[in-house]
This record gives structure tokens, C-alpha cells and sequence, in this order.
């Protein structure tokens, strides 16, 4: 008896089983294949479909590899209706476009009282300076802190930017010269300089101010006033020794280096101090007359307004009170004491600044 084996297959079976799975693969390789155009990145690196980026997998993405042949795409860029900004090259500081943090290549070194605050202002309004608006103090209080921090301190500027700052202490501290010729022999100082006199009384008066239980300005000037005896051991009579200090500054740094602003010629002529102070800098007169106005209220000048300020500048309330009465007797002693340092003071730098 003859037995017929069900399930088995002719000849023609085999070939027709793979030509199934031949067709089914196919199938599924247009499907994902007309996917992957659709889908994938256009000239932007963006999806058509999604709108965001689908880029390839690579070898590290669920094991395997998608299309190897084809070409990932490119980073995510902005839509057209929305640019991005362009970011300038980094650097060590910040990025180019807003610049880098610099030491300073020019300091207001003194003198306390003398009109550094207004020098300071003044020069600001100058495109080519980027200056420190407080005191830091680096080299009379926070040396010990180091150049990296004080650098971190300064304003970013652009290579064609000064960097400047202000502490007028430093024109009377021993250690000053040394310490700032070590950052950079190549330093400009500006020095703002008074009548010792008048610097004085105004020193003494913005102390009072805050300390209205001191001794009387005569008591504090004098050891012995009827014998004529300054008490130089008192900061506000010290400081006003320019000539002494001078000496210091003149160990380290030449003459050449060094610009003598008049604090009195700063208030009835502030346009032609201030180009003076642009030329000993090497930058162009940007700062000229159109940039002041007199404010008899305060007693010297201030800034107008600009494009970039709806109001006028002037110096904040601490700038400009009125100075304590004092004897006229003692203001005479007092010039008598200041007399041969202002002459020494005056040959030294070749300027006569008239405070006799």
C-alpha cells in the first residue's frame, strides 16, 4: 500500500518561498527608503515632515548602522525667519566682539581730593577708554591678592581700548611705584594735582562729614601753631607734599610717563585739560568743548547729554559741598609750609601751577 507524505514540498516550492521573502524584504527596504527622504535633512539640516533635526544614527545608536552610504546630516541651524547671531572667536577671557580683560595701561594715581573723579568720568565718555567705574586698591590694600585678580576686575576692551582705573591712595604709598613697574614698566600715570591748601580744607571737610565729632582743621594742622609747626604726621597735610612723594614715582618711572593734571584748570577750563590728558594717552581729541556745561549749583563743570544719556552728568552730592570756614591766619601759615614744596614740585615736572 502506497502512503502520500503531506506537506512535502515539490521542486517549485522552495524557489517560490524565496522569492516571497525576496519581495517582502524589498517591500520594506522602499518603504523606509522613501521615509528616510521624506523625513531626513534638507539643505537647512532640518526635518520636512517634524521640523527638527533627524539626523543618522551611527554605529553607537541601537548597535547597527542605518544606511551607512548616506551622509548624516549637518548640525541644526536657525529657521530663515530667525537667524542666529554670529558668535565671534573665543578667547582666554570672553569672545572677541566684546573684548578681553586686560591689566590696565594707564592709572589715575592721584591725588585724593585733587579732582580724579572728574578725570575719571571725563575720560569715559571716550570711545578708545574702557576704565574701572570703583577703587580696587590693588596696589596699596590687595596686593597680596595677585595680577589674575586683578585683571578680573577690569573691563573687557578691544585691542584698540585702553584700560584704566582710579585710586588716587596710591600717589602717597611707598610700595606703589615698585609694585606697578613690576606689572609693566610701560604704565602712563595721570596725576591730578590741587593747592595743597584748598586740598587740604576739602579733605578735612569731606571727613567731617562722615566723622562730625573730630578735632577742629587748626587743631589737627598744628603740634604747635604758635610756633608754626605742621603736624606732617596728618594724612591731609602729608598729601599735599607732592614734591616729597614724587620722588618715589621718579625712581621707577620717567618723567615722560608721568601727566600732571591742574585740578583748578580741570573746573575753569575742562575741555583743554582733557586734551591734554588724550594726547599724553596717544588717542584723538574726541572729548572737546561741546561736551561741557557749567553748573554754577555744584561750582564746576559737567557733561551734557549724548545720544546714549536722555540726561546731563554731573558728579554725585559727595562732589562740590562747601568747604568748612577756616582762620584766615591759618591758611596763610599753611602756604608758608607748602611754599618750597610747590617750588621743588613746580622745577621738577616744568610746570608752574600758581597756587602762591
Amino acid at each position: 500500500m502506497a502512503y502520500r507524505v503531506l506537506g512535502r514540498a515539490g521542486p517549485a516550492q522552495p524557489r517560490r518561498a524565496r522569492r516571497l521573502l525576496f519581495a517582502f524584504t524589498l517591500s520594506l527596504s522602499c518603504t523606509y527608503l522613501c521615509y528616510s527622504l521624506l523625513c531626513c535633512c534638507d539643505d537647512l539640516g532640518r526635518s520636512r515632515l517634524l521640523g527638527a533635526p533627524r539626523c543618522l544614527r551611527g554605529a553607537g545608536a541601537g548597535g547597527q548602522k542605518l544606511l551607512p552610504k548616506s551622509r548624516p546630516c549637518d548640525p541644526p541651524g536657525p529657521t530663515p525667519s530667525a537667524p542666529a547671531a554670529r558668535l565671534p572667536a573665543a578667547n582666554h577671557s570672553g569672545s572677541a566682539r566684546l573684548g578681553t580683560k586686560r591689566l590696565p595701561q594707564a592709572l589715575i594715581v592721584g591725588v585724593k581730593k585733587g579732582g580724579t573723579r572728574a578725570v575719571l568720568e571725563f575720560i569715559r565718555v571716550h570711545p578708545d577708554v574702557r576704565a574701572l567705574g570703583t577703587e580696587p586698591h590693588f596696589f596699596d590694600r590687595n596686593y597680596g591678592r595677585g595680577l589674575d585678580w586683578y585683571r578680573s576686575l577690569m573691563p573687557r576692551t578691544l585691542e584698540s581700548q585702553i584700560t584704566l582705573e582710579k585710586t588716587p591712595s596710591y600717589f602717597v604709598t611707598q610700595e606703589a611705584p615698585r609694585r606697578i613697574f613690576n606689572m609693566s614698566r610701560d604704565t602712563k600715570l595721570i596725576v591730578v594735582v590741587r593747592n595743597p591748601v584748598t586740598r587740604a580744607i576739602s579733605d578735612y571737610t569731606q571727613t567731617l562729614s562722615k566723622k562730625p565729632d573730630i578735632p577742629t582743621f587748626e587743631g589737627l594742622s598744628f603740634r604747635n601753631r604758635t610756633l608754626g609747626q605742621v603736624d606732617v604726621s596728618w594724612n591731609a597735610i602729608r598729601i599735599g607734599m607732592y614734591a616729597l612723594h614724587l620722588e618715589s614715582w621718579l625712581q621707577y618711572f620717567p618723567l615722560a610717563q608721568i601727566h600732571f593734571v591742574s585740578g583748578e584748570r580741570l573746573i575753569t577750563d575742562p575741555a583743554g585739560e582733557m586734551g591734554r590728558v588724550q594726547d599724553f594717552l596717544g588717542i584723538k581729541r574726541f572729548i572737546t568743548d561741546k561736551h561741557f556745561y557749567f553748573n554754577k549749583t555744584k561750582g564746576f563743570p559737567c557733561l551734557r547729554k549724548t545720544e546714549s544719556s536722555l540726561l546731563p552728568r554731573c558728579l554725585g552730592k559727595s562732589k562740590g559741598r562747601t568747604h568748612v570756614q577756616i582762620d584766615p591766619e591759618v591758611i596763610d601759615q599753611l602756604r608758608e609750609f607748602y611754599r618750597p614744596y610747590n617750588i621743588k614740585f613746580y622745577e621738577t615736572v616744568g610746570q608752574d601751577f600758581r597756587w602762591e
